[in-house]
């Protein structure tokens, strides 16, 4: 299955009412020169890099090209506009609303989170102070990343992470390599588990998630502008672990999700949250189970099948395909053609 053949979804924003959030904090040449794109381009329309003196990037679903001044899209980098001095200047000052400040705990973490839920990545000369990264100087590049909530996606797979019989959601963990639709599926999980299925039995359930890097929900001032449900509960940049204790503790969820679980402390939460009788939804980097199980953290609640589903997602039909569904207890494959 893949996103694209395989589920019928419909995304939240189309490409224009998407650049409403991105337009305001471009540089107003560049401001211009993406405003006068043709629409398929937008829609296809991931990234924005602006790296200084060289020339400005946009990334697409499917290929890199460059633009021109008059905002014709390019594969020759001899036509490409490039960007000045002028240019990072003026987009940090948009960014930050001309209050550098106001923005350099942000920058400590490499991003800033717009309204929308849209990122900037951000890289320069890093100050440190006791060995840790303070602030950043010299800003040299910015990676505008566009988010586009894909609502949908998980309704296929979601018949089989639920045991009927309890009606129960399955301790779940996705496991994929990068780029290949994890956090979307994530997030549509969350988003349908938390509205209730009433076709499949299930009420709506509270969910606690633990945002890290703001990817999940894309909160703005710690709201969501993602929709991750209506019984969902956000903590918005803070470390997974101590997260995942926080939520356990004061926010009373059926399920707590997280994203690119792989430290050991961030197993032992999960395996504190497992104990206490919460339910788990989490993703994990690898290309099947057996690298999984490699690592060693990872490999402990693989061991001790505590995981009821594993979901393996890959590319081989496009981003977002469902390779495998494994049952955690038994090590047995469901078959993909199930869903």
């Amino acid at each position: 299955m893949s996103f694209a053949d395989l589920y019928q979804f419909t995304p939240r924003h189309n490409g224009a009412s998407v650049l409403n959030n991105i337009l305001p904090v471009l540089p107003g040449n560049i401001r211009s020169m993406i405003a006068a794109l043709a629409h398929f381009i937008i829609d296809k329309l991931e990234e924005i890099r602006f790296r200084q003196g060289r020339p400005l990037v946009l990334g697409l679903s499917d290929n890199d090209v460059f633009i021109t001044v008059d905002g014709r899209p390019t594969h020759e980098a001899r036509e490409a506009y490039c960007v000045t001095p002028i240019d990072m200047e003026r987009l940090i000052q948009l960014i930050s609303n001309s209050s550098f400040y106001a923005i350099e705990e942000e920058l400590k973490n490499g991003f800033i989170t717009l309204p929308g839920g849209h990122r900037v990545g951000i890289t320069g000369k890093a100050l440190l102070d006791g060995g840790k990264i303070r602030t950043l100087k010299y800003l040299s590049s910015c990676n505008i990343r566009i988010s586009r909530a894909i609502t949908g996606v998980a309704s296929k797979l979601l018949p089989h992470l639920l045991d009927n019989g309890r009606g129960e959601f399955f301790h779940t963990i996705l496991v994929s390599p990068p780029c290949c639709g994890k956090t979307t599926m994530l997030r549509d999980l969350i988003r349908q588990l938390s509205n209730g299925i009433p076709e499949l039995g299930l009420s709506g359930l509270t969910l606690g998630v633990v945002d890290e890097r703001s990817e999940i929900a894309g909160c703005y001032k710690g709201v969501p502008q993602l929709d991750v449900g209506i019984r969902t509960d956000v903590l918005d940049g803070c470390p997974k672990a101590e997260g995942m204790m926080m939520l356990l503790r004061s926010m009373n969820p059926h399920v707590i999700a997280v994203d690119e679980i792989g430290r050991g402390e961030d197993v032992s939460a999960l395996e504190e949250v497992l104990n206490a009788g919460v339910k788990v939804l989490a993703t994990a980097h690898g290309k099947n189970l057996a690298e999984l199980a490699e690592r060693p953290a990872l490999g402990r609640i693989i061991r001790l099948k505590m995981i009821e589903r594993f979901v393996i997602l890959g590319r081989s039909r496009g981003v977002g395909t469902v390779e495998d569904i494994i049952d955690g207890k038994t090590m047995r494959t469901l078959g993909v053609k199930k869903c």
